[in-house]
């Protein structure tokens, strides 16, 4: 062999052994050691060599790229022997739906492969690194690394956040407008069914959120939130409803006081006045608000009353009109029509009182 590369490192009876330094593919083929003996003996051997890949390159991307539009990302190797592998990855989660191209080059007897990644720019995919990765035996498990990191341009997200969940008259609230896209939107816009606010002096934006004081019912309405910026704009909105203010009623029981009396005439207007004293009662301005429905004791109790002084009523009256019924008897004398005067009508009537008729009257 006459090539300065190669140098005997050692010769004897029984061994020997050269070294390749700075070995290109040229140098693969087949070795073969002689022994000079009668008769001559010979050893062949062959040798591989590998062709490291160069570093990877990705391109296809230009930045920044719109929401919604095509990329194609391609990485590339040469030099490989055999053909190295190339896999890709997406913030180190590996993505399988790529296309894969091998192509030899018949001088060098070496590879040069390539891979693209094809998928359509997605928000989420804004600030993701996209790696390809060469796996080659020659690499002695170290793999070659290529990165590339997204910038996705996009409209803003927006979205209301309140602090009140259930807001009542006289109190506070703040609606907070987070908005998201790139570029970064501008200052946000409020505002209230399709207009200005109303009442600078109450509604206050400060940036963006918006915060009202003293809330009453003419505050009710959409508000909305209206964010933008050089890709696009975007809106938003929440529905204001003031409640009125809810107070925790104390359980009360009410029991209704019968009083034993006699029944007469003024019946009717006792059970008036009684009825009237409980609507009185029941409407009391006085009263603990946050009542949201009839009191069923004190509605029953009042009906029993009204119902025990009507069946009260009834028996008197009964009683009053049996005591009053009797049977009348009338003493008409025959012929007392002739008489001149009672006296003589008297005397000369027919009959006496014992035998005469009996004529009932009833009072009805």
């Amino acid at each position: 062999l006459r090539d300065n590369r190669i140098e005997l490192v050692r010769a004897s009876w029984h061994e020997l052994s050269i070294s390749v330094s700075d070995v290109s593919l040229s140098d693969e083929g087949q070795y073969t050691c002689s022994l000079f003996t009668m008769p001559v003996k010979t050893s062949k051997a062959f040798l591989t060599v590998l062709g490291v890949p160069e570093k990877p390159q990705i391109t296809g991307f230009t930045s920044p790229v719109m929401e919604g539009e095509r990329m194609q990302l391609t990485c590339k190797t040469s030099g490989s022997k055999p053909a190295a592998d190339i896999r890709w990855f997406k913030n180190d989660k590996e993505v399988k739906d790529v296309k894969y191209l091998k192509e030899e080059d018949a001088i060098r007897k070496t590879f040069t492969v390539s891979s693209t990644l094809d998928f359509l720019a997605d928000r989420s995919d804004d600030g993701a690194v996209v790696s390809c990765r060469v796996d080659h035996e020659s690499l002695n498990s170290t793999p070659q690394i290529a990165t590339q990191v997204l910038e996705i341009h996009y409209t803003p997200l927006v979205k209301i956040i309140s602090s009140n969940s259930w807001p009542e008259e006289g109190q506070s609230i703040i609606l907070t407008c987070e908005s998201k896209g790139k570029p970064v939107p501008e200052p946000v816009l409020w505002t209230k069914d399709g207009g200005e606010l109303p009442d600078p002096e109450r509604m206050v934006v400060n940036g963006r959120v918006l915060s009202i004081s003293f809330l009453n019912k003419t505050d009710n309405g959409t508000y909305r939130c209206e964010a933008k910026n050089p890709i696009g704009r975007n809106s938003t909105e929440y529905v204001l409803i003031v409640h009125d203010v809810f107070n925790t009623l104390l359980s009360t029981t009410v029991i209704p006081s019968l009083t034993t009396a006699t029944v007469t005439t003024n019946v009717a207007l006792t059970a008036s006045t009684t009825t009237s004293a409980a609507a009185t009662s029941i409407r009391d301005p006085n009263a603990l608000a946050g009542q949201t429905g009839p009191d069923h004791a004190l509605i029953g109790g009042i009906v029993a009353v009204v119902v025990f002084v009507t069946l009260c009523s009834i028996i008197l009256l009964g009683r009053y009109l049996a005591r009053h019924k009797g049977t009348y008897l009338t003493n008409e004398a025959k012929g007392a029509e002739d008489a001149p005067d009672a006296d003589t009508a008297i005397i000369n009537a027919e009959g006496s009182q014992v035998n005469a008729e009996e004529k009932k009257e009833y009072f009805i």
